[in-house]
Protein backbone atom coordinates (compact mmCIF):
# COMPACT_ATOMS: atom_id res chain seq x y z
CA UNK A 1 0.00 0.00 0.00
CA UNK A 2 2.89 2.94 1.15
CA UNK A 3 4.48 1.83 -2.37
CA UNK A 4 1.31 2.19 -4.47
CA UNK A 5 0.98 5.56 -2.92
CA UNK A 6 4.63 6.30 -3.66
CA UNK A 7 4.24 5.54 -7.10
CA UNK A 8 0.83 7.29 -7.20
CA UNK A 9 2.45 10.60 -6.28
CA UNK A 10 5.42 9.80 -8.79
CA UNK A 11 2.85 9.69 -11.25
CA UNK A 12 1.23 13.00 -10.65
CA UNK A 13 4.39 14.58 -10.71
CA UNK A 14 5.31 12.94 -13.54
CA UNK A 15 2.12 14.31 -15.41
CA UNK A 16 2.78 17.70 -14.13
CA UNK A 17 5.99 17.97 -15.55
CA UNK A 18 4.59 16.82 -19.03
CA UNK A 19 1.51 19.57 -18.55
CA UNK A 20 3.88 22.67 -17.14
CA UNK A 21 7.47 21.40 -17.86
CA UNK A 22 9.83 20.67 -15.65
CA UNK A 23 11.26 25.08 -15.28
CA UNK A 24 7.70 26.12 -14.55
CA UNK A 25 7.65 23.57 -11.68
CA UNK A 26 11.24 24.88 -10.41
CA UNK A 27 9.88 28.33 -10.85
CA UNK A 28 7.09 28.22 -7.95
CA UNK A 29 8.57 27.97 -4.54
CA UNK A 30 5.73 26.19 -2.67
CA UNK A 31 5.61 23.71 -5.64
CA UNK A 32 9.24 23.22 -5.87
CA UNK A 33 9.01 22.28 -2.06
CA UNK A 34 6.38 20.14 -1.95
CA UNK A 35 7.60 18.08 -4.89
CA UNK A 36 11.15 17.95 -2.83
CA UNK A 37 9.15 16.58 -0.07
CA UNK A 38 7.20 14.00 -1.47
CA UNK A 39 9.89 12.99 -3.91
CA UNK A 40 13.09 12.63 -2.25
CA UNK A 41 14.90 11.49 -5.82
CA UNK A 42 14.25 15.00 -6.73
CA UNK A 43 16.87 16.49 -3.61
CA UNK A 44 19.41 13.69 -4.62
CA UNK A 45 19.22 15.37 -8.47
CA UNK A 46 19.29 18.64 -7.34
CA UNK A 47 22.07 18.13 -4.79
CA UNK A 48 24.44 16.23 -7.41
CA UNK A 49 23.25 18.70 -10.69
CA UNK A 50 21.76 15.74 -12.75
CA UNK A 51 19.10 14.67 -14.51
CA UNK A 52 17.08 11.71 -13.68
CA UNK A 53 14.74 10.05 -15.97
CA UNK A 54 10.92 9.72 -15.50
CA UNK A 55 10.93 6.64 -15.20
CA UNK A 56 13.70 6.18 -12.51
CA UNK A 57 12.20 8.35 -10.39
CA UNK A 58 8.51 6.70 -10.64
CA UNK A 59 10.17 3.33 -9.23
CA UNK A 60 12.50 5.24 -7.03
CA UNK A 61 9.74 6.79 -4.96
CA UNK A 62 7.68 3.71 -4.69
CA UNK A 63 11.12 2.05 -3.23
CA UNK A 64 11.61 4.76 -1.23
CA UNK A 65 7.53 5.18 0.38
CA UNK A 66 7.62 1.02 0.57
CA UNK A 67 10.77 1.06 2.59
CA UNK A 68 9.04 3.90 4.93
CA UNK A 69 5.70 2.28 5.24
CA UNK A 70 8.01 -0.89 6.47
CA UNK A 71 9.62 1.17 9.17
CA UNK A 72 6.66 3.04 10.09
CA UNK A 73 4.32 -0.52 10.27
CA UNK A 74 7.22 -1.87 12.26
CA UNK A 75 7.32 1.05 14.62
CA UNK A 76 3.45 0.86 15.36
CA UNK A 77 3.25 -2.89 15.93
CA UNK A 78 6.30 -2.41 18.14
CA UNK A 79 4.79 0.55 19.99
CA UNK A 80 1.19 -0.22 20.29
CA UNK A 81 -0.16 -2.23 23.50
CA UNK A 82 -1.23 -5.59 23.56
CA UNK A 83 -4.10 -6.36 23.13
Amino acid sequence: MWAEVGLLIACWWALLAFALGPVAISSMPFVWMLAQLTCPIVLVGTYFHFGVHLVWVVITNAAIYAMVGMGVESLREHLSPAK
